[in-house]
This record gives C-alpha cells, structure tokens and sequence, in this order.
C-alpha cells in the first residue's frame, strides 16, 4: 500500500490552516512507511513573543510527555532485554521505602500501563526540596487511588526514571543516550539542550518572560530538567528516525534495536475494557477517540503537552508526526486536540488501496 501523493498533498494543506486558524504558531510534521516513503514539512514560526521568528527544520522541541515513550519506556525495554529487569517486579525491590497503602505490591507493568493508582500529578515544585526529596514524598506521602482503573499519572513515569537511574548506576539522561539516541542515530535527541536552537514554548507569567531553552514541565523543570515523564527536547528528523524504527518492529535497516518478542509485548492492548487502552508506555487505539477517527485498532501513539505526538499504525504501515508548540504564548489553546484527530484521517485518507 502506497499513498496517493494528491490526497495526501491535501493533508499537508492542513498545516498551513492549522496555523491561520492560531491552533499553533510552527509545526514540523512528518508522515511515512515502512518501506521508506517519508514526507516532512516545516511551516510557521517558532516564535511569536515578543517578536516573530521562522521555525527551521533543525530546531529541537520542547517533547513533554512524548519523553514516557521515547526516553523512558525505551531505555526500560533495552534493560528488560538484557535481563536486568522485569515488568512484574515490584516497585520495592527497588525503592525499598515505596510501601505502606498498598504500594509494596505495586508492579512495574502497572507504572508502565497507568493502572498503579498514584494521582495524575502532584506540583513537587511546591512541596519538596529536589528530585530526591520528591521520590521520597511519593513513596511516604502520596495515597494511592483505590479504584485500580487506568489514571495516566506523570508519578509512575517519574518512578520508573528513578528505577532505571539506579538499576543503570547513572543519570537518565546519560543511560538513555548510551542505549537509545545513539544506537538509533539521533544525534539531536537529549535533555537541557545548551546553545541550541530551541523552540519557545510559554510566557511564564511569573517572570513575565517565555520559556526557552529549558523544558516547559514545571516538575521536570524542578528535577534539573531531566526526569522520566518530561524534559527530552528533539528534532524531526530525528523523530523519524524513531518512528522508522517502530513501523518495522523494532528493526533498524539491517540491525535489531528491539526484539520482535518485546516489541509485540510493548504495543498490546492491556487495558481494553477501560476509558483508555494502554500497552507498556503507549496509548493503543482500540476503540477510542485518541489519533483519529481512521486507524485501526492495533495503531499506538503518545502525546506531549507541549503539542506534539508520534503515531504509528502496524496494520496499515504508517507513521504520524506531529511537533507543535500550541502552548506558546499560552497553555489555554487546545485547538491542537481536534486538528491532530483532522490530520490523521486525512493521511490515513490518502493510502492507496489499489497498490
């Protein structure tokens, strides 16, 4: 299956709407296949405050949450793989003080697939001391939800960073660009990018100044910019190469990154009587309203608050990239909700079938 270069020229009119519309000041977008068919294009600024600035194809992005699957869930994998871990570990095996309300039994797989009970998010920033003080505040404080169903929490993904720095015996930024940005190439994929050309994000309305060059997540932001659930910046080229990389199944050109066992366990469907299907770190489809209208129920994705998102669909051999930076000058726009749903049924519009 190809696509028809038309159609999907109708869709990248899309970005161009989008932009006259104010759901977004820049975006960089990508969309391909698996047998090397790639489309990017960047249009827009990447600054709107206090003056107007063109976005290039080499600025990096502020990812947000995208950080969960392509920092984290991935370094997780690469250790799983070389047997240093398992997803029905628990918690305390490796953070010995996460217990008491339950949490001594508390898994692995359920960090990875929200279904832990630790509460969406809690301002550490307010609370504690520092990275360390706030692991703590998690594991003596914090009270788990009852009710086991999926709540997407940026705490199981700041305790997995925390599990994989200590089973690594370094940074997380360190262990990740070891075992996942330079195997796959990704030479402009890493947390506090210093002197490099960054993508705006906020007007902080405390500083009265935008927030650039440092990661938008005020937790994250907290932690020294680097953290398991936010603060990985990058490019889109060099998100196609990750996504390349998950459309083949884990393979990369002639090279194995992920295992074809792991990956399918990655990208299954853990959840699927809940309000939101989850495999380890990804959203899947199911029958959801998450990426659209148009992928198959196989098809998986994140998003990032910041306005962007990687989707890829294993039935219909796709990948979708959107990186945009909807919260500049303000979080209050959400336009970017509907148009990524628009987006991707008008790619998905555009396969070929005949071929």
């Amino acid at each position: 299956m190809s696509f028809n270069l038309s159609k999907l020229e109708k869709a990248f009119m899309l970005l161009d709407k989008g932009i006259e519309e104010g759901v977004f000041p820049g975006v960089a977008a990508a969309v391909g296949d698996d047998k090397g068919f790639v489309r990017v294009e960047v249009k827009g600024n990447k600054r709107l405050y206090p003056y107007d600035e063109k976005l290039n194809r080499e600025s990096l992005f502020d990812l947000a949450s995208l950080t969960k699957v392509v920092a984290t869930t991935m370094l997780l994998m690469k250790m799983l793989e070389s047997g240093l871990i398992s997803v029905y570990d628990r918690v305390s095996e490796y953070i010995p003080n996460f217990k008491g309300d339950g949490k001594d039994k508390i898994t692995i797989f359920q960090l990875l697939t929200h279904t832990s009970g630790l509460p969406a998010y809690l301002p550490f920033y307010e609370k504690c001391k520092d990275y360390l003080d706030s692991i703590n505040y998690i594991c003596e404080e914090v009270k788990l939800n009852p009710n086991k169903n999926v709540e997407y929490s940026d705490l199981n993904f700041i305790l997995l960073g925390r599990i994989l720095e200590i089973l690594g015996g370094n940074r997380l930024d360190t262990l990740c660009h070891k075992e996942v940005f330079e195997p796959l190439g990704m030479k402009d994929t890493m947390f506090n990018p210093i002197g490099k050309d960054v993508v705006p994000t906020e007007l902080d309305k405390t500083t009265g100044k935008v927030i650039e060059g440092v990661c938008h997540d005020e937790n994250a932001r907290f932690f020294g910019g680097v953290s398991g659930h936010a603060g990985l910046f990058s490019t889109i080229d060099d998100l196609v190469k990750f996504a390349t990389m998950l459309i083949n199944f884990g393979r990369v050109r002639e090279e194995v990154f992920l295992s074809y066992p792991l990956f399918i366990r990655m990208i299954t469907n853990y959840t699927p009587n809940s309000e939101e299907n989850r495999g380890w770190g990804w959203v899947i489809k199911g029958h959801t309203a998450f990426g659209g209208d148009l992928f198959s129920e196989k098809a998986f994705g994140h998003t990032g608050f910041t306005g962007t998102s990687i989707w890829v669909d294993p039935e219909y051999k796709v990948f979708m990239i959107l990186l945009t930076n909807r919260v500049h000058p303000t979080r209050e726009n959400v336009k970017i909700i509907r148009f990524r749903r628009l987006f991707h049924n008008a790619v998905l519009s555009a396969l070929d079938w005949r071929n």
